[in-house]
């Protein structure tokens, strides 16, 4: 009788896991026995050998022997119990801040004691802090462990020494219940593990729960062990697979045909003041061939700061309206949404292209009219931010939805504007990024859609001259500022704060001002922040621009969207609280026109080895993609796509950076999974992500 599937066994099945256990062990994310084996260890103690006192280093989990010297009760700031032992090589106190009388009784000098516990430095040498400990007198000790002792993730009521008898059973069952679900055929070379033949699941688990004693607690704990690396290989196949589900679904559903109109393009290209480079014209190809099939089109576009996506965007938008659907476009602040908005007004209404406005702050008669509008069709094209995807926004005829600064929003937010096509039909979608993503992350984090990267800045672009000066010098930066700006110039002043709060960076942001106004007497002066009134910062931001403004003093709202080519200085306080992304972004509002450019990275005094190497860095380099590399390797893939898409992107054993190498057979691995052996994808699926199989409802 065949044995039944290990993920379909409650961990009730295991002995000693009643309801009340089980109900603890739900909090670890353990239902089945399955999910007992893939609770993998967070570290490892070597129990197997016993250390000299003597050769103790500060801070190392040990087995040490001794026979007790003497056992007293320390009264300082708490009360202790105090015991000493000592081999031939050394001597070593032990310390219990919670102890009994019968324990003190028990601790006779003379006695022989084996002893497992953290080592720290005391005021009298090396101290171990409540140690297990048996007793060597007059029993046959216990024999030292044959294999390193799993440290797991823990809950209340919920004891190491429970988790290792549950895996201990878990792991009994292992050969006989836990299914391979990467055929032996597939895999290949692409999988790591033994020479010659691929690493099986149930051996590398059991070598994870159980590692030998000779096993290499450094390679353990760097996760490039083959047995973890047999493992984030599966972890991130079934990710993929995820994602490439997610667009098998996205595709289920046809799109409208949205050919080119030439008559359109032509009359486009006419009213821009600039041509198109080359890597745009690569780009909008891309897309018009996408536009013109019956399938949903799902590209991201990446384009480093001032590259030119929004034009890009704008020819995409062309094609649904010269077919007589609406283009939607989506941003994250309104800020962006509005700059888009006045880009697109200049270019579009001499092309007759009506437009409309929509975003959370506007109410009454205003959003009315304008909603009106877009279910009606006599708006061909809407622009705004994440109110677009409300449930009372209804469309005419959605072809086409274009969504800037991707990882603002996260996966979920954009593909809620694929309910919203019409006719039978899903909307096509373009999404854009001016946050270049490492080639890693675009692989994982973005395996559902197409990717364009425009790698080219248009002519007269100015590279940005950065330099890093202390705060100790801030009269010097504020004379610069008073230079730069006599000579008819524009700058930035942008302030940061340790704090995401908008309402102290808006204090922050006001006390500026009000110096720079008392220093600076002579130059008009504007406030940006995010506290005002979206009218009010549309007034400052269009005075600036118009270059009735001086100098602006800003937070880090300004970051996207902001266009003013005569602006040629930026000062950029406490750069060491800003990633090295958001850096590059701030930096990217200046050096757009032809005079050259300074951005002044305005430090602090003490600076952590990460924040010297990101200044380093943004003086070294321009290029976005390689500071994105260069962010991924400083911070890790988490803050580089940005809390909300690093939601979306949870992994038990995997680690992106690190198992870079791996991604190239992954992709391979998961596209013959699903090509050769569909039946094993919902299976990877759920053994991977549980009940948070990605975009399960999407």
């Amino acid at each position: 009788m065949a044995s039944q599937p290990l993920d379909q066994l409650p961990v009730t099945d295991l002995r000693g896991v009643g309801s009340q256990l089980a109900e603890k062990l739900a909090k670890l994310n353990i239902h089945t026995v399955q999910d007992v084996l893939f609770h993998l260890p967070l570290r490892y103690m070597d129990r197997t050998r016993v250390t000299p006192i003597g050769a103790l280093q500060p801070y190392g989990d040990v087995v040490v022997e001794g026979e007790v010297r003497g056992c007293d009760i320390a009264l300082g700031r708490r009360r202790s119990l105090v015991c000493k032992i000592q081999d031939r090589t050394g001597v070593l106190t032990l310390r219990f801040f919670h102890f009994s009388a019968a324990q003190k009784d028990n601790l006779k000098t003379g006695s022989r004691l084996r002893c497992f516990g953290e080592v720290r430095p005391g005021a009298n040498g090396l101290e171990m802090y409540h140690p297990e400990y048996q007793h060597l007198d007059n029993t046959a000790p216990a024999p030292l462990a044959h294999h390193l002792t799993p440290v797991y993730p823990a809950t209340d009521g919920v004891t190491q020494q429970r988790l290792r008898r549950i895996a201990e059973q878990a792991l009994a069952r292992v050969d006989n219940g836990l299914a391979e679900l990467l055929p032996t055929g597939l895999m290949g070379s692409d999988a790591p593990g033994a020479r010659g033949d691929r690493l099986s699941l149930s051996a590398a688990l059991r070598f994870l729960h159980r590692p030998p004693a000779d096993t290499s607690l450094d390679q353990l704990m760097a996760g490039q062990h083959p047995s973890q690396q047999r493992l984030a290989f599966e972890e991130l196949v079934a990710h993929h697979l995820s994602l490439l589900q997610l667009r098998q679904k996205a595709q289920q559903v046809p799109a409208p045909v949205l050919p080119l109109s030439e008559t359109l393009d032509r009359q486009f290209r006419d009213v821009l003041p600039f041509a198109l480079t080359a890597a745009q014209e690569r780009v909008v190809g891309d897309i018009v061939n996408d536009l013109q099939k019956p399938l949903p089109m799902l590209r991201l576009v990446q384009g480093d700061v001032g590259s030119g996506k929004t034009v890009v965007a704008a020819l995409a938008a062309l094609c649904a309206v010269g077919n007589g659907w609406q283009a939607a476009i989506m941003a994250p602040t309104e800020i962006l949404a509005e700059q888009h908005r006045h880009n697109f007004e200049s270019w579009l209404k001499p092309l007759n292209i009506r437009m409309a406005w929509l975003t959370g702050r506007l109410k009454g008669k205003a959003r009315e009219m304008q909603m009106q509008a877009i279910a009606e069709g006599s708006a061909q094209i809407v622009v705004g931010t994440h109110a677009l995807f409300q449930e009372d926004v209804q469309f005419h005829r959605l072809g086409l939805t274009i969504i800037d600064e991707q990882h603002r929003f996260g996966v979920h937010q954009r593909l809620a504007l694929r309910e919203k096509g019409d006719e039978g039909l899903t909307a096509h979608q373009l999404i854009m990024t001016a946050t270049p993503i490492p080639r890693t992350l675009a692989m994982s984090a973005y395996a559902d859609l197409d990717v364009s990267v425009i790698d080219e800045l248009p002519p007269g672009r100015t590279p940005v001259n950065t330099v890093a000066v202390s705060q100790l010098r801030r009269s010097d930066v504020i004379e610069r500022v008073r230079g730069a700006c006599a000579d008819g110039r524009q700058a930035y002043w942008v302030c940061t704060l340790i704090e995401e709060s908008e309402a102290l960076e808006a204090q922050a942001a006001e006390a500026t001002a009000a110096e720079l106004h008392l220093t600076l007497p002579e130059l008009r002066i504007g406030l940006v922040h995010g506290r005002l009134k979206p009218a009010q910062k549309e007034q400052v931001m269009g005075e600036f621009k118009a270059g009735k403004l001086d100098l602006l003093v800003a937070t880090t709202v300004i970051e996207v969207g902001v266009d003013v080519p005569n602006a040629s200085l930026m000062v950029i306080e406490n750069p060491e609280r800003l990633g090295l992304a958001q850096l590059h972004q701030l930096r990217g509002r200046v050096g757009r026109g032809r005079q050259e450019s300074h951005c002044v990275l305005l430090y602090g005094q003490q600076l952590s080895q990460q924040s010297k190497a990101r200044i380093r860095i943004m003086r070294e380099t321009s290029d976005g993609f390689v500071i994105a590399e260069r962010d991924l390797e400083l911070r890790g893939p988490g803050e580089v796509l940005g809390t909300r898409q690093t939601g979306d992107l949870q992994f038990r054993i995997a680690d992106l950076q690190r198992d870079a190498h791996l991604l190239s057979g992954v992709r391979r691995t998961a596209h013959r999974v699903l090509d050769e052996a569909p039946e094993k994808v919902a299976p990877l699926v759920r053994r991977w992500l549980g009940e948070n199989a990605r975009f399960a409802n999407a």
